[in-house]
């Protein structure tokens, strides 16, 4: 009796056992088709999200069929720059595919960066999803950045001819004969991660780039430094540009210059204002006549607004403000290696034909 007693109580724990078992492989079933489910409902049976009647496409074709000045006001450029555009970029390598046109991948980059609005923007007006919108744009921006080589270049590299502009204007002729440009900074908004804003932030307080330009007496860029931390300063910026040959900076030669503010250096080829005298417009303007001869001199060059002027006309540089740092003060500052300080000292001889242009301004305004 005991025995069978025994055996009972075996089978029954058997018997509890195997359920435990059989409702532990039930659950897993379950959680598995709530899984299956849900991935079905997410990506298999999800419901259309961009399903406008007016594609991108469409959109396209009536804003460059339509007025002009609409196409002006949607991607920044008038109807033939737009066109000449996309041959340039298509020349650059960008290609269409199955899905999107060149002139639609480029209307939805000129869009993005002319207006500032987002990825979730761009995907409700031309009807693609987020990972497209962001593919085709970075597709764009690459072939730009092409682009860029070809242009951004001095229209004369031996930079011989005195351009008409100083030729034809008596404010720059002669004293001016043998400038070739203006080098300025400006600070563009940037977004960088939380562990690099310390660097990028500066005395804007929001993260930014100082990027050197050098604009040539057309008004046209020649050379264009982006990417330094905006608390790094226009000497430092100038020094990596002028000193890294890769960076293809176009170099004055013998007996010309560049026009700089004063936060820059003037070695030999690049001439500055006289330090603590008044040299951007709005100072001349608060008051009447000059204090003394090195005033004149600093107005006639204007260099601030030579580049403040065409940065502000130019959609990609209209956040300009300028950093004058070293205004008034020695030309010093930290290299790449905090153990090592640069200082670079102005040129006697570019001080010399700073003063040259000054006395022959004065004499001819006598």
């Amino acid at each position: 009796m005991k025995y069978l007693f025994e055996e009972y109580e075996k089978e029954q724990h058997e018997e509890s056992k195997l359920l435990s078992i059989i409702e532990e492989e039930t659950d897993e079933i379950e959680n598995i088709s709530a899984l299956i489910g849900q991935y079905a409902v997410n990506y298999l049976c999800k419901k259309p999200c961009r399903t406008s009647e007016q594609t991108g496409y469409l959109w396209v074709q009536e804003i460059l069929c339509g007025h002009d000045i609409r196409c002006y006001e949607m991607f920044r450029m008038e109807k033939h720059v737009f066109f000449k555009f996309c041959d340039e970029l298509v020349e650059q390598g960008l290609k269409s595919t199955r899905q999107m046109g060149v002139q639609e991948m480029v209307a939805m980059f000129l869009n993005t960066v002319g207006h500032g609005v987002g990825n979730r923007m761009i995907q409700e007006r031309f009807q693609h999803s987020g990972e497209t919108v962001s593919r085709h744009f970075h597709e764009v921006l690459v072939a730009c950045l092409r682009l860029s080589i070809k242009y951004i270049k001095p229209s004369d590299p031996k930079f011989q001819n005195v351009h008409s502009k100083i030729k034809n204007d008596q404010r720059y002729w002669p004293f001016f004969k043998n400038a070739i440009g203006a080098i300025d900074g400006t600070h563009i908004p940037c977004v960088v991660s939380p562990s690099d804003q310390p660097k990028f932030i500066g005395r804007k307080g929001y993260p930014t780039q100082n990027i050197m330009a050098v604009c040539d007496w057309d008004m046209c860029f020649i050379f264009a430094l982006p990417g330094w931390e905006g608390t790094a300063h226009d000497a430092r910026v100038f020094d990596n540009a002028i000193t890294t040959p890769t960076m293809n900076f176009p170099h004055p030669p013998p007996g010309k210059y560049y026009l700089v503010d004063a936060g820059y250096p003037t070695p030999k080829g690049y001439i500055g204002p006289y330090k603590c005298e008044r040299y951007h417009l709005a100072d001349f303007r608060r008051s009447s006549g000059f204090t003394n001869h090195n005033e004149i001199v600093c107005a006639t060059m204007a260099i601030h607004n030579f580049i403040r002027r065409h940065s502000e006309t130019d959609t990609e540089f209209n956040q300009y403000e300028h950093a004058n740092i070293l205004d008034g003060e020695d030309n010093s500052y930290v290299g790449e290696n905090s153990d090592q300080t640069l200082t670079i000292s102005s040129s006697a001889e570019m001080d010399r034909v700073r003063d040259s242009i000054r006395d022959q301004i004065v004499n001819h305004m006598q």
